[in-house]
This record gives structure tokens, C-alpha cells and sequence, in this order.
């Protein structure tokens, strides 16, 4: 396994090719497309009861959101972090304190929220107490726009995969989040998280300890996107993987789409969620009521990181 220490840590950031923007900008002295600096940013961390229940169980799982992203989703819930990049800036002994706080208020595991560009600060903390004082699992919750250079230096470090697929279609990733090669990026990424993890391992506890979940958040007007991405996962992992199939798409504000003006109907994701039983896929999470609402999104606050 490559650790990313010492001068290696900081060369990676003072020419920043960790997710595929590329951007090769110096770290400790500009942003790339992301926003990111050479420190870690957090808005938030929380013991989460709205993950997937093998995630959250009864006591919850150790969020942590980390500002900033290396997408720029349109309809991002989280835009506050992602795009306008609220947080604090903390140092990566913070950042284990952080971790081993959540483990001992009970959490079920750590839940490392949009961590792509502090790849190498998460595994510099990690490799000091991972396994040691450590002892849950470390999840790793991402877009998928991912290097597979960059998650392979996490390989044994992190458990579990919590990954989105986005799109199938590239031209959509292109309108709704800049990019235009989004569908082949992510793919090759999760191939190589499954590689890492191999076939899901649920606890006697009902907590999964290692494996892939692949959500798929259904967008309005799209339903036969969704579609083409569950055959492709069905196909590719059968029932190997987790498909977690979320209908909680929120508009937070005025978009110049018309479609993601409106919450998703009950028709399009019973639709959705038809042609997934229909193709044979069984191991999968659906959402059931109107989940479409603003709880489900974090109260972002630096307050908690003064503890």
C-alpha cells in the first residue's frame, strides 16, 4: 500500500491531480475547481440516523462532512458546503479526535462524507489509528468522480464504499454538473472500490462491516437514466452490491431546468423501483413516503467543532 507521508504528502498537493479535474494546481497557495486548500475543512460531524440502515442501525453513523467538491451539482442539497464552501479549518489531529469521539458516543461506523480532494490527510490520520484505536468501519461516502490512482492509496483503510452513480448519460452530467465524462470515470471507480471491498459482509447486528452500496438519487424527467444505470449495475455486480435507490431529490431553489423545479412523483419512482424487480435485483434500499423534505438535510454547524 502507498502512504502518502512526509514530503510525498506534500508534493501531492503542491501539483493537486487527486480527482480527475486534474487541476495540477499548488495547494498551499491556490484552489482548484474544488475550493479546497492544503488544510481539511469541516461544516459538520453527527451521529446520522438517515443513512441506509445497515449504515445508521440504531445509534447512527459517524458523519463527517468535509467542505468543498470536486463537482458542481445544480441541484446540490449540501451547496452551503459543497459550492459556497461553509466550514473551519481544522488540523488533522482534529480530525482524529474527531473520529475517535464519534466511535466512543457509539456510532456504528465513520462516515467520511464528499472526502475526495483530503484523500491524503484522511489517510495520514487514518494510517495512525486505524485498527488501533479505531476499531469500527470507515466509510467512504463519494460522488464517484474519482482518480482510481487516489483510491487505491485507501485501500485497507476503508471498509465500506457509499458511492453514487449519478448518470448514465454523459450529456446530463455535462448539464447538471460539468462534466462531460462523468458515467465512464465513475464506473472504473467503482470497480476498483469493489475490488477493494469484494462481496458485501452484514453482522449478526443487522451493520454491514465491509461492501459496496451504490445509490442512485432518481432526478425528475429522468427515469429512464435511472433505469440504464441499474441494468448496468445489476449486470456488472448482481447481487454482490447494495443498490440503494433514493427518491429525496429536494429543489432548494429556482433552477434554469424546469424539471428539477418539482420533486419527484410517486409514479416515476414506483416506475423506477418496477423495472429493478422486474430485471431481478434484490439486494437494494427503497425509500418509501415523502422523504423529499428539508430534514433530511443537515443543520450545518461549526459550532460542534469547538468540542
Amino acid at each position: 500500500m502507498i502512504i502518502f507521508l512526509g514530503s510525498d504528502f506534500v508534493n501531492l498537493l503542491k501539483n493537486c491531480v487527486i480527482c480527475p479535474r486534474r487541476c495540477g494546481v499548488n495547494r498551499y497557495q491556490e484552489h482548484g475547481f474544488c475550493g479546497a486548500d492544503n488544510i481539511v475543512k469541516v461544516s459538520y460531524y453527527s451521529l446520522h440516523m438517515w443513512e441506509e440502515p445497515v449504515l445508521s442501525g440504531k445509534k447512527g453513523s459517524g458523519t463527517i462532512f468535509f467542505s468543498h467538491c470536486n463537482l458542481r451539482c445544480l441541484y446540490c442539497q449540501n451547496k452551503k458546503i459543497s459550492i459556497d464552501g461553509y466550514g473551519k479549518k481544522i488540523s488533522n489531529k482534529k480530525l482524529k479526535e474527531i473520529m475517535l469521539k464519534l466511535q466512543e458516543d457509539g456510532a456504528h461506523n465513520i462516515n467520511l462524507v464528499t472526502p475526495t480532494h483530503y484523500i491524503p490527510q484522511i489517510v495520514k490520520v487514518l494510517h495512525n489509528i486505524k485498527n488501533k484505536d479505531l476499531k469500527i468501519p470507515v466509510v467512504y461516502n463519494t460522488s464517484s468522480y474519482e482518480n482510481v490512482g487516489s483510491l487505491k492509496i485507501l485501500n485497507g483503510l476503508v471498509d465500506i464504499y457509499l458511492a453514487d452513480l449519478r448518470y448514465y448519460d454523459d450529456e446530463l452530467a455535462k448539464k447538471y454538473s460539468f462534466c462531460d465524462d462523468y458515467f465512464e470515470i465513475a464506473t472504473m471507480a467503482i470497480d476498483e472500490m469493489f475490488r477493494q471491498t469484494g462481496t458485501f459482509v452484514i453482522g449478526d447486528d443487522g451493520i454491514m462491516k465491509k461492501g459496496l452500496i451504490v445509490r442512485i438519487l432518481v432526478l425528475p424527467g429522468h427515469v429512464h437514466d435511472a433505469k440504464e444505470i441499474i441494468q448496468y449495475l445489476y449486470q456488472t455486480y448482481r447481487d454482490d452490491i447494495y443498490i440503494s435507490i433514493m427518491n429525496q431529490y429536494t429543489p432548494i431553489e429556482t433552477y434554469c431546468y424546469d424539471n428539477l423545479n418539482r420533486k419527484l412523483t410517486e409514479e416515476e419512482y414506483e416506475d423506477v423501483i418496477n423495472y429493478a424487480l422486474t430485471i431481478g435485483v434484490s439486494k437494494a434500499f427503497i425509500q418509501e413516503g415523502d422523504t423529499a423534505l428539508e430534514s433530511f438535510i443537515p443543520d450545518f454547524n461549526i459550532s460542534v467543532l469547538n468540542n
